[in-house]
């Protein structure tokens, strides 16, 4: 329940505090005395968006305080997966800078106003005029009847398995899909694949065959070249080896002279160790040079073959071909396995299938014992709110799609009067009707599931005398179990109300200021009994009022 409201530079109001206390509170006062304020400061509270209209003055900040009392709302789990500080007393803080910023705080911690918007649903219930016309939408009918069904954990349930179910399917027609255009490719990839793997490539491969290739090709210049290179080298009295020699010998009679002869001796023979190294290469090539075009040929056509495959898979070496290799061996082999796991996903849709249906038609099967109930009750209500003919029709509609809250369409009908014929609520209920179907319904939820504080603001809309003050005794009976707030203008309902306050403006140095108050027995006395005759008060008024109190 809401304890306190603090409200500070909002709207019309510079500054206020108000109490509150459990039980059946009345607000009440005249036409644009600012009522839909209060709503609107505690509409900010809950998370509802702001802008700078919202600030009375645009220099300071407005700030917007309410405390609740949570200890029974069983809310410590919401606090802990929100990581925010648990309190019996909560306090939300909103505030509005003049810069257009809005900051929102539970328990002093920083919060976005979606964490605020879903621990309001928890705490304040305003039910409005707009809200009595969502009775019509189907998905709100679903939540009345499941209230009374009990349904709230098999629908969770069911709401758990359908996701994975939805997540399946899209997993499933995904691979459907790629398997589908895989197949296209499947035949031309797997003739890709053989190609590659026929050429029996090897990384470094090309170099290879280029170089031996180049060696084949111009095995006969090679050949001349080094055997001319021999030639010179070992030619017995004018070779390169023999003149190395010559030099040795000549260095070698004088390298004890001087440190520098001798230096010059080692490295002529160092020279003289290294030519005829080159010379013995020389030889071994000279030697295993052969003129075979057979050799030749093969090294031209695996050169050719990849070239080729480089160029039909525009590429510049045979690394990238491996690569490409391996990249269809993955396709080729995802495919058998996309088969596979289709097989595996198919069965679990299956099996998911069979388990909705089963969690569906227990659902089904609350709602239909729960209809009549409800049924009743409404019926039972509304005859003491003045319609004695209300009779509805709930026909629960099999579907083979699967909804959020099961696989049941509802028609909701109601007919009011006798002889007429039944028809959806939006299309023959008036407002005054309207109003009176929802109270009732709010009544009956109340004996089923644990509301939040509820504030009717003008639900006696359409409605007067006695029945106005049968809603207001069904508002009284509610409040029994839970906090309920009714903004009226009828004294019948004003009456019944545990404490009563209420709003007005006062002007204060030229300037308009919005007010609420908590009344005096003796004030309470005048303000219904100024709702009854208006601004003069008559001694009847007073009377009527007293005897309304009483």
């Amino acid at each position: 329940m809401i304890t306190t409201l603090s409200i500070k530079n909002y709207a019309l109001i510079e500054k206020l505090t108000i109490d509150f206390s459990t039980g059946f509170s009345i607000i009440t006062g005249e036409t644009g005395a600012g009522k839909s304020i209060i709503l609107g400061a505690l509409g900010l509270v809950l998370g509802k968006r702001a802008d700078l209209t919202s600030l009375k003055n645009k220099e300071e900040k407005c700030i917007i305080e309410a405390q609740f009392e949570i200890s029974k709302y069983n809310l410590k789990d919401f606090f802990q997966d929100n990581d925010l500080d648990y309190e019996d007393e909560t306090i939300i803080r909103r505030e509005i800078l003049p810069s257009g910023k809005s900051r929102a705080f539970i328990n002093d911690s920083p919060v976005n106003l979606q964490e605020l918007q879903d621990l309001s649903l928890f705490l304040i219930d305003i039910h409005s005029q707009q809200q009595t016309q969502e009775l019509s939408d189907e998905n709100v009918q679903f939540k009345i009847i499941d209230a009374i069904a009990n349904n709230s954990e098999v629908i969770t349930s069911f709401q758990k398995l359908l996701k994975e179910y939805k997540s399946d399917k899209t997993k499933l027609n995904a691979l459907l899909k790629k398997q589908s255009e895989a197949g296209k490719q499947q035949e031309y990839n797997t003739f890709l694949l053989e190609e590659l793997v026929a050429a029996k490539l090897k990384s470094g491969e090309q170099e290879e065959l280029e170089a031996d290739f180049e060696k084949l090709n111009n095995v006969e210049i090679i050949k001349e070249s080094i055997d001319k290179s021999l030639a010179i080298a070992n030619e017995e009295q004018f070779g390169v080896f023999h003149n190395l020699n010559e030099i040795k010998v000549a260095l070698q009679k004088i390298a004890s002279f001087s440190p520098e002869y001798q230096a010059l001796f080692e490295r002529i023979t160092s020279i003289t160790i290294d030519f005829d190294d080159v010379s013995k290469e020389l030889q071994n090539c000279s030697e295993k040079l052969l003129n075979d075009p057979a050799q030749l040929e093969l090294i031209s056509q695996k050169l050719q073959l990849i070239y080729n495959l480089q160029k039909k898979h525009q590429v510049t070496s045979v690394d990238e071909l491996l690569q490409i290799q391996t990249n269809l061996q993955n396709t080729v082999l995802e495919l058998e396995n996309i088969e596979e796991e289709i097989a595996v996903l198919s069965k679990a849709i299956e099996e998911k299938t069979q388990e909705l249906d089963t969690i569906s038609a227990t659902i089904h099967q609350n709602r239909a014992d729960a209809i009549p109930v409800l049924s009743n009750q409404l019926i039972s209500i509304l005859e003491t709110l003045g319609m004695p003919n209300v009779r509805f029709k709930m026909e629960l509609i099999p579907s083979e799609t699967y909804f959020q809250n099961g696989k049941d369409e509802l028609q909701f009908l109601f007919s009011a009067n006798k002889g007429t014929d039944f028809g959806l609520l939006k299309k023959v209920a008036s407002g005054g009707e309207m109003s009176r179907i929802m109270l009732a319904v709010k009544a009956i939820l109340a004996q089923y599931s644990k509301l939040p504080t509820l504030i009717f603001d003008e639900i006696d809309t359409g409605v007067s005398g006695e029945i106005a003050n049968r809603m207001g005794e069904i508002m009284k009976g509610m409040s029994n179990k839970m906090q309920i707030f009714a903004i009226t203008h009828l004294p019948q309902i004003a009456a019944k109300g545990d404490s009563h306050f209420k709003v007005f403006k006062s002007t204060v140095d030229e300037d308009t200021q919005s007010e609420l108050k908590l009344l005096s027995s003796e004030e309470r006395v005048v303000e219904i009994a100024q709702m009854l005759s208006g601004t003069v008060i008559s001694d009847s008024a007073l009377n009527h009022a007293k005897a309304l109190l009483n």
